[in-house]
């Protein structure tokens, strides 16, 4: 009788995920004996779990371990993507806990849904298989669907969360039809194996199953990441969903969707670059100006940064059209620098709002640089770096990103890029001169500045600020991060 071997597998690829999972299940039983509305203990138990798992990711850096028949890898690039759901992850764990006892929906199981979606989003940044990335997408999207939604006495949550899962669920249509025919052109879905057969194809370009098969990926990961066309359900779930996890919602996920299009189209694709940076090209340019287009006309905040986000993808876009080593690295800098200001940005909305977010207006910050100096002093900051002003991390991302550009010779798209950031001033300008130059209707007494508050407003300035002074710090590590792509 034929023995059964089992092959042996090396978990350490996946070590962060596998403690991130454990964690999370470990925080569903937890919750069980917490008493009610007292879930404080879940949120500090997730951010130190989550600083946890930033150690055993930067563990990582600098291997290059492939396992499960060469499905994952552990690399640079995955381990700094990594890096950044995390921080994402962190930093929405911090500005949650009091925002969700005021909206009366902390429930314990908000905690283990962040952690599950970062799981995914990791999945995606190390995958190196079709399936594995798909896999990665469908965890992350699954566990934002019910983020989206959380607040099931909000009617506006609850739209939000259904609005997600249609959209979400149709893309996921596109991407996964996109993948089957890369598949039936190719014969396999493991990336490398992609690559060296389509390097082997004489013209490649006229094999229409597999350029259908790119057109539909790419079709698919444009809702993710809320390209233009794609963006449609953007304004409206980052209004409905609570204000945490919109924060969350615009950075993690757009950096998951980055990590596995990057991962796909630069490894596995690499032939077809003439034909997907065309696509991507209109795609930026439409994506930077509907984007910036749309908030100019916005006064709700939280739409105004909904559209504003929009328009960051089209920027990180220019980098991904470029597809060098300059615009690629701008990708990962860029990334991580956009958590930082965003989620710091959403950070004071959740100072400012009342409950029920019923000032959730633009000239609802009248006067708060009187009121609460501080506090505008810092919304300032990050509102200078989401526009690209320097000295702040904003600034350098942006001009790294067209610099790739630029010496790829999309000059036109590169001066798009500046117009449009040009263009963006004006609405993070107008939040400015309600916040200095309005008389304040409201004492903003209610603005309480918690401790894990306080925390995530330090860390996101810092991250806002430091790398727009000091840019190697990151962009050192973002150029060695794309070296093996």
């Amino acid at each position: 009788m034929d023995m059964i071997v089992i092959p042996a597998v090396n978990m350490t690829p996946i070590l962060p995920e596998i403690f991130l999972s454990v964690l999370a299940m470990a925080l569903l039983l937890i919750n069980v004996f917490v008493p009610g509305g007292q879930k404080t203990y879940l949120a500090y138990i997730s951010f130190f779990g989550i600083v946890a798992s930033a150690v055993l990711v930067a563990a990582g850096w600098g291997s290059h371990v492939e396992s499960f028949s060469g499905s994952v890898v552990l690399d640079n690039f995955a381990t700094f993507f990594k890096m950044i759901f995390l921080v994402a992850a962190g930093l929405a764990v911090l500005i949650s806990d009091r925002y969700m006892e005021r909206e009366e929906c902390n429930h314990g199981e908000l905690y283990p849904l962040i952690l599950f979606t970062v799981v995914g989003m990791m999945l995606m940044a190390s995958g190196t298989d079709l399936m594995t990335i798909f896999l990665g997408l469908e965890v992350m999207s699954v566990s934002l669907y019910v983020l989206a939604g959380f607040n099931r006495a909000n009617k506006k949550s609850n739209e939000a969360g259904l609005k997600y899962f249609l959209l979400g669920a149709f893309s996921t249509g596109f991407l996964l039809y996109g993948m089957a025919l890369i598949y039936g052109a190719t014969g396999t879905t493991r990336l490398y194996k992609i690559a060296t057969i389509v390097g082997q194809m004489t013209l490649p370009s006229a094999n229409i199953m597999l350029v259908a098969g790119m057109l539909l990926m790419m079709t698919g990961f444009a809702f993710k990441i809320a390209a233009a066309p794609f963006h449609m359900w953007t304004p409206d779930v980052y209004e409905g969903a609570p204000t945490p996890m919109t924060a969350f919602m615009s950075a993690g996920p757009k950096a998951a969707g980055f990590a596995a299009l990057l991962r796909i189209f630069l490894l596995a694709l690499p032939t077809l670059q003439a034909e997907w940076s065309q696509v991507l090209w209109v795609l930026a340019v439409l994506t930077m100006t509907v984007g910036n287009i749309t908030a100019l006309r916005q006064d709700n905040i939280k739409r105004v940064l909904a559209y504003s986000s929009i328009a960051h993808a089209g920027y990180a876009l220019v980098g991904f059209t470029a597809g060098n080593g300059t615009g690629t690295a701008g990708i990962l800098f860029y990334m991580l620098s956009y958590a930082f200001m965003n989620i710091g940005a959403f950070a004071i909305i959740i100072l400012v709002a009342k409950k029920g977010e019923t000032n959730g207006n633009v000239s609802d910050f009248a006067g708060l640089g009187f009121k609460k100096p501080v506090l505008a002093v810092v919304m300032t900051l990050f509102l200078f770096s989401l526009a690209g002003m320097p000295p702040t991390a904003g600034f350098i991302g942006k001009f790294y990103l067209f610099s790739g550009a630029v010496q790829k010779g999309y000059i036109w798209l590169a001066v798009i890029g500046v117009l449009n950031s040009a263009a963006s001033v004006y609405y993070y300008l107008r939040i400015m001169v309600y916040m200095y130059m309005k008389d304040a209707t409201e004492e903003f007494e209610w603005v309480q500045v918690t401790a894990p508050v306080a925390l995530a407003l330090i860390i996101s300035a810092a991250g806002s600020l430091i790398p727009g002074i000091i840019p190697s710090i990151i962009l050192e590590y973002a150029q060695m991060a794309v070296k093996l792509i």
